[in-house]
């Protein structure tokens, strides 16, 4: 499936020789990921096709003439979709020529050296551990490192991820993103501004029968048992007063295996909550609290009377969703580097055997959507488990496994939506002008 990947401005600038470039902003999951040039973006295809031929997405033509402002918008816009169809090929995501361009983009729009450091990795127990990187290290990397610090099998490696998580007040916590596997968490991290915000290392599931998985192995076990009691004291996952009883006995015995049995056994467990947020449903402006996983999103609705009513939407009844961009975007030189001010998510949903769209409004609005692409993939595993002539190659899971789905049955869910109206930008900056509402 697509990345979050979109270029909301592009930004003429002079060179040495008094010469004028755009200069084109990339942003990942919301948070200004590099800053490149159509040049360096081209130049960059061109090594892309020498390895994988014409797979690959088209790429906009160079202009020999001056471009108006239509033409601009124009290359803007196919940047952006270039940018999210190429990611869409796994086989084009873990190749050298796309890892080691982006990694240099990014230490470059950010004026970062390549040189060793330190990275404090919080645990779900919340403890740090330190390991020692190089600020050019991939998430991917970093996991690496940081797992065979604990003794996580390697094999189990695609099961977990790291996240930019934020330590609130009164010890709450707000997962920010998940870092994808060639972002650089030692500069996503300056860069994203986030405050009081840290690296974490989580598991990366929303299927909670995937624990058995993990359970041989000593680290891993240990992982799931510190997330499961951290997802209980802080009410994501909800057990009765009963269940709570046991697993306080179990926790005392340190029953790590029998703990965890009666976990997934409680409401909510594995599930990843949001931060308070509002949706239209049943009526605009009605506060919600969302938790996402086992192939559902779960809502929380706070009713003008203050009475609260739960719905659930199952993900088999989810036709698409996109996000979009309500906020401002302001100074892209200057210190607001975030698009996740003010975003929307809308899916489709069969109810009563008809097509309705809900909206859901969250700063959080990126990671819901990976979320519902990773019950989406978690899914068709299953599927071409049961099913032997499905062909799909799924990434994230362990790298040594490969499951295969017939191209026809592969679907892109989600997309990404600006509304111009409402986007405020500096002085020599470039918008697309024309952004329309499409059904998807």
């Amino acid at each position: 499936m697509k990345m979050h990947f979109c270029i909301p401005v592009s930004q003429q600038r002079s060179d040495a020789l008094g010469g004028r470039y755009v200069l084109y902003s990339v942003y990942l999951d919301g948070f200004l990921f590099c800053r490149v040039r159509y040049s360096q973006l081209h130049d960059w295809n061109e090594q892309l096709r020498r390895v994988f031929g014409n797979c690959l997405p088209p790429f906009p033509p160079k202009y020999y003439l001056a471009m108006t402002t239509a033409m601009a918008d124009e290359r803007r816009n196919q940047l952006e979709q270039y940018l999210q169809n190429v990611t869409m090929d796994p086989n084009v995501l873990r190749s050298d020529v796309f890892v080691e361009f982006l990694k240099l983009a990014q230490l470059n729009t950010f004026d970062i050296t390549t040189k060793k450091a330190h990275l404090d990795i919080f645990l779900p127990n919340e403890e740090t551990i330190k390991i020692e990187i190089i600020t050019s290290d991939t998430a991917e990397r970093v996991l690496e490192v940081a797992s065979h610090k604990i003794g996580l099998c390697r094999e189990l490696l695609g099961y977990f991820g790291l996240f930019l998580i934020q330590f609130g007040k009164e010890g709450k916590l707000s997962v920010v993103k998940k870092l994808a596997d060639f972002e650089l968490p030692y500069v996503s991290l300056g860069s994203s501004e986030v405050e009081n915000c840290k690296v974490g290392l989580r598991k990366w599931y929303m299927d909670p029968s995937l624990d058995s998985t993990l359970m041989d192995c000593r680290a891993a076990l240990d992982l799931l048992y510190m997330q499961a009691i951290q997802d209980i004291e802080k009410e994501w996952a909800k057990p009765t007063q009963a269940q709570r009883q046991k697993l306080a006995a179990f926790q005392k015995e340190d029953n790590q295996t029998k703990f965890l049995e009666l976990a997934r056994e409680v409401q909510h467990y594995g599930y990843l909550q949001l931060d308070p947020c509002t949706c239209d449903y049943p009526e605009p402006g009605s506060g919600a609290v969302l938790s996402v996983g086992n192939n559902e999103i779960s809502c929380c609705i706070t009713l003008p009377d203050s009475q609260t009513q739960d719905v659930i939407f199952q993900m088999s009844r989810v036709k698409c969703w996109q996000v979009t961009f309500l906020g401002t975007l302001l100074d892209m030189d200057g210190p607001q580097r975030t698009l996740n001010q003010k975003l929307e998510l809308r899916f489709q949903y069969s109810e009563d055997s008809c097509w309705q769209w809900f909206v859901i409004y969250t700063k959080q609005a990126f990671l819901l959507s990976s979320c519902l692409k990773k019950m989406i993939s978690e899914k068709m595993v299953k599927l071409a488990a049961k099913n032997p002539k499905m062909q799909i190659e799924v990434p994230e899971q362990s790298k040594s496994k490969k499951y295969h789905i017939q191209q026809s049955q592969q679907k892109d869910y989600s997309s990404f939506l600006w509304r111009k109206s409402k986007i405020k930008i500096a002085k020599d900056d470039f918008v697309f002008e024309n952004i329309k509402e499409e059904d998807l």
